[in-house]
């Protein structure tokens, strides 16, 4: 049987690092950057722990700005 795996994209630059998305990934695959900024000087959020993501997409239906993708790719 093929297995989902999820990949999620972040737009950095929107990001706001309001952290909903890491609060709502039932995997813990999101995490804000630490030391990192972007233009707008905030801490975005970025796939942390990649291999646990199962694609449910519950990121980015709490993203207020819209910020993330998901896509699930089927591993044979």
């Amino acid at each position: 049987m093929a297995k989902v795996k999820g990949a999620v994209t972040v737009n950095t630059e929107r990001c706001k690092g309001c952290n909903l998305c890491v609060v709502a990934c039932p995997k813990g695959v999101l995490a804000l950057m630490q030391k990192e900024v972007n233009n707008r000087g905030y801490h975005f959020a970025h796939m942390a722990n990649p291999d646990e993501c199962i694609g449910c997409s519950s990121c980015a239906l709490v993203c207020p700005d819209a910020c993330i993708e998901v896509y699930r790719v089927t591993e044979k």
